[in-house]
């Protein structure tokens, strides 16, 4: 019989015999169970520390040019790979494979260059542009593996004055490159083709380019590289880089961004202080973004007959950016807005239209320029050589005053043969101070729908009908946004400056 205790507990000793015999039973089954457990334990613990230390002494930052070039070389795939400060010249590119990172200890600590005796020819400059073949792909301080996806490099300069370029790569995905600065080479800083899914940002771009003509430096001529030259790029994002030059040499002109066709890109951020900012000249562009940048130089987007629209309907949206340069955006394209930008130019610096096209084949459209601030717009707003339709200019502010020159011609220099009835100017407030000027260069124009636009000193303001409406002329509501890196100005309405 068991005789509960108090407490509804019950005594061991007032267990059946049988019962404590099967727990010392289950008790001696646990201690032999317990002893290979702990055993395995141990080697487990064991097995952490010394991986733990292995991977402690793989981390170890390399700190020299001999221990870089044997850790990219004979590393695996997915390697991560220090380098200390110092200043490391190679004889060689190095070629990270799929997956590596390399990562200086910063820009102005780690510096990777070339040896003295590492001179690359430069008979092949230009390269060709848009094939591999005839060009020296070796020429470069880094050189990805082909198609070597998921590789980061980052916080260290890359500088070779010898060398056609800082980085080179073909077909790589999920390239990202960050806080570098690419300085002082001859063709191109970062060289790409086939680039999808890449970041690079929070860069800084000095002289990182140049200008050539059969082998021998631009001087009277030539075609010049790019800060990034990246042909067939997709999927990518460039910001908050800065490209400056301080080389003034003819043969030392470089391109901002240089691309050979691109689709749903973001270019954003940056602040671009070179002749041409952006150029993108081919066809099949589609869904690219540029959006709250400083531009010192010139957004290039022409292609003949204005290429083809892409279903979305959009090949550029250029919005959200303080143009410095009169020479703004060189045309024609197809499928393209314009808009919420600010266009601040000197009135002595006259010499470009804000948008240019220069060639002679027809272009359909569309195109839209619309809710953008135009200040002193040099020879004038829009100048575009061949005929050219669905165009709409609506909702902008433009005050044109006296230029150095000074400018007469009409603000508005479109070609005669285009389609007027598929042109609207509407909802526009444009003024001239000073010396008046025309709205328009030909009495074709004239054909165009111009309605509502609330006219300041325009000469040829009685030589068509304008219409008032009952919507407000100018801009749909204030203009105001950061832009270049990091928002480092502020555009407010008329007035552009570094943000607090």
């Amino acid at each position: 019989m068991i005789v509960p205790l108090g407490n509804g507990a019950t005594p061991d000793n007032a267990r059946p015999r049988n019962c404590r015999r099967a727990e010392g039973h289950r008790a001696r089954a646990a201690a032999a169970l317990y002893t290979p457990y702990m055993q395995l334990r141990q080697r487990y613990l064991t097995w952490v520390v010394v991986f733990v230390v292995a991977c402690s002494a793989h981390a170890k930052p390399v700190d020299s040019a001999a221990a870089l070039v044997e850790a990219v070389r004979d590393g695996a795939p997915g390697d991560s790979i220090e380098i200390a400060p110092g200043t490391y010249q190679l004889e060689a590119p190095l070629e990270p494979k799929s997956g590596m990172t390399l990562k200086g200890a910063g820009m102005d600590k780690t510096i990777i260059t070339h040896a003295p005796g590492w001179k690359p020819s430069t008979r092949t400059l230009p390269d060709p542009e848009m094939k591999v073949a005839g060009m020296d792909t070796r020429a470069y301080l880094i050189r990805l593996q082909d198609k070597a996806r998921d590789v980061t490099v980052s916080d260290l300069t890359l500088t070779g004055p010898q060398l056609h370029g800082a980085i080179y790569g073909w077909e790589n995905k999920g390239l990202h490159l960050h806080r570098l600065r690419v300085r002082d080479v001859l063709w191109a800083g970062i060289r790409t083709f086939s680039m999808t899914g890449a970041k690079i940002h929070d860069c800084e771009f000095v002289d990182a380019g140049g200008r050539w003509e059969r082998g021998e430096p631009g001087v009277k001529g030539g075609i010049t590289g790019g800060a990034i030259f990246a042909v067939w790029m997709a999927d990518s994002e460039i910001a908050n880089n800065r490209f400056t030059r301080t080389q003034p040499g003819k043969a030392d002109e470089f391109y901002g961004i240089k691309g050979r066709q691109a689709k749903r890109c973001r270019i954003h951020h940056n602040t671009i202080e070179v002749n041409f900012s952006i150029e993108f000249p081919f066809e099949n562009d589609e869904a690219v973004e540029i959006d709250h940048n400083v531009l010192h130089g010139t957004v290039s987007i022409p292609k003949h007959g204005g290429g083809p629209v892409p279903k979305g309907g959009r090949t550029f949206h250029v919005h959200h950016n303080w143009f410095r340069d009169s020479y703004a955006i060189e045309f024609v394209r197809n499928g393209v807005e314009i808009d919420h930008n600010l266009f601040d130019f000197d009135v002595a610096k006259d010499h470009g239209n804000l948008i240019s096209g220069f060639g002679k084949a027809p272009a359909g459209g569309p195109a839209s320029f619309h809710n953008n601030l135009v200040s002193n717009p040099g020879r004038g707003v829009i100048w575009v050589n061949e005929v050219f339709d669905n165009l709409v200019v609506r909702n902008n502010h433009v005050v044109a005053r006296t230029t150095g020159t000074p400018r007469r011609e009409g603000l508005f220099g479109l070609n005669p043969k285009s389609d007027f009835k598929t042109i609207t100017i509407r909802d526009n407030v444009i003024e001239c101070v000073g010396e008046p000027r025309p709205l328009l260069r030909n009495v074709q124009s004239a054909g165009a729908s111009i309605v509502n636009n609330q006219l300041t000193n325009v000469s040829d303001a009685a030589a068509y009908p304008n219409p008032k409406a009952d919507k407000q002329p100018g801009l749909e509501a204030p203009l105001k946004f950061e832009c270049g890196v990091r928002g480092e100005f502020v555009v407010d309405g008329w007035k552009a400056g570094r943000a607090k």
